[in-house]
């Protein structure tokens, strides 16, 4: 496949993974999006190993840190595809085309999606191996970060390599936590159905919705310091959807409808360019 049609099949997968992270995504300029829909790609590869319902810990354990030693090592398809083996048939395209994703990431920024999604893949296989038994704020904290807030140090490291555009990271990892935390309120009883309990002890579901608060307070701190219009509307779109995500969770229903998401990006179109 060539690198034109590559790109296009992985807007495609992105499409199919993710449209909530598809239209941002597919606003930014043609650099930042084969940079951020590579990452996103990548990140969203290792995180079907997580979340598989299938495995059992010990086997996502296992390959998620023997995916982060290749990281760190380079990187080789071949390995990469015989480390699958075991789980042939099992993972999804997402998952299996890791080199594709990859690839699709310009030169001067692959070292960093690289190297990010190696930590994340660490990070995971520990809270896997955990049980993800959070019991403190720290936990909480620690979790969220390998799985969210790393990513927001990844685009604030992306957007100062494109164009200079300087942030502060913790504003980054808070950014990061608050649409995770979000996530965690509106899957709550999917994950207790699967004996996941992402509270620590003595939390109510309140608690977690102020820490989502807290965390979203920073995002809009951290949407201050973004300039470029094109990276402003990029950050925008997935905060105000977790903003309302948010507020219709509080009113007791399940998730926004399809008709206020789009009308949601609608207003923000509007509104930055």
């Amino acid at each position: 496949m060539n690198e034109t049609a590559l790109q296009k099949d992985a807007m495609r997968v992105l499409k199919a993974t993710s449209r909530t992270f598809y239209i941002p995504i597919k606003l930014l300029n043609p650099t930042l999006r084969k940079t951020v829909g590579s990452a996103y790609l990548c990140l969203r590869a290792i995180d079907e190993i997580e979340d598989h319902e299938e495995l059992d810990s010990a086997k996502k354990t296992a390959l998620l840190r023997a995916t982060a030693e290749l990281l760190r090592d380079g990187f080789n398809e071949a390995d990469y595809a015989e480390l699958l083996k075991s789980v042939q048939g099992k993972l999804p395209e997402v998952t299996l085309r890791l080199a594709d994703w990859l690839a699709v990431c310009p030169p001067e920024l692959y070292e960093n999606v690289r190297n990010v999604t190696a930590i994340m893949a660490d990070g995971m296989a520990k809270w896997v191996e955990k049980d993800f038994q959070i019991e403190t704020k720290e936990d909480l904290d620690e979790y969220t970060y390998y799985v969210a807030g790393l990513v927001g140090v990844m685009l604030s490291d992306i957007w100062e390599q494109y164009d200079g555009t300087i942030t502060d990271r913790e504003l980054a990892i808070g950014y990061g936590r608050g649409l995770q935390a979000v996530n965690m309120l509106r899957n709550q009883d999917e994950d207790a159905e699967r004996g996941v309990r992402f509270l620590p002890e003595g939390w109510t579901r309140d608690d977690l919705f102020d820490y989502a608060r807290v965390n979203l307070d920073m995002a809009d701190a951290y949407m201050k310091q973004i300039e470029t219009k094109n990276i402003t509307l990029f950050c925008k779109i997935p905060l105000a959807l977790a903003k309302k995500t948010l507020s219709a969770l509080e009113k007791g229903e399940e998730k926004m409808k399809r008709d206020e998401v789009n009308a949601t990006v609608d207003e923000i179109l509007k509104e930055t360019t």
